[in-house]
């Protein structure tokens, strides 16, 4: 079965803003971080292309790192998205959203520990809270995937 495009580049758009949005509230109930860990994570992002100057604290807000950090943010879901778009479209809904949370949680080991080897600040990112984000990313990931392919996309 043909990857579907659009449904696979839109479930990476939206598995991201839902990541964020779920890792936000946690932070929101769990912590009395915000907004200096979510400045501190788009400076961790944002340094991937503008190198590490931009890392120094204080994490506050600054416009360039947040558009950067945004970009990568939605081109990495995007790349994401299309590999478990392959993987997904043989398979139905439940077993998808299982495959999602799975994934979810090999995107997390990717992230947060092959990445930094090239990107050593990203271990600052390693708890409970930045995994749950990523196996909400991987359901959502899934589940969007799912229901927008089966929309039938042109």
């Amino acid at each position: 079965m043909p990857l579907n495009w659009r449904p696979a580049i839109s479930s990476g758009i939206v598995a991201g803003v839902v990541a964020t949005g779920a890792q936000i509230s946690l932070w929101l109930v769990f912590t009395d971080a915000l907004p200096g860990i979510f400045y501190r994570d788009a400076r961790f992002t944002a340094a991937i292309l503008l190198g590490q100057g931009v890392l120094p604290p204080p994490a506050t807000l600054d416009w360039k790192v947040m558009i950067i950090a945004t970009v990568i943010h939605f081109a990495i879901s995007i790349v994401y998205s299309l590999i478990l778009a392959l993987l997904l479209s043989r398979i139905g809904m439940m077993l998808s959203l299982l495959a999602g949370s799975i994934y979810g949680l090999m995107i997390y080991t990717v992230n947060m520990y092959g990445v930094t080897a090239i990107f050593p600040w990203f271990s600052e990112a390693r708890d409970w809270i930045t995994v749950v984000t990523h196996v909400v990313f991987g359901i959502s990931l899934a589940g969007t995937y799912k229901v927008l392919s089966r929309a039938h996309f042109p």
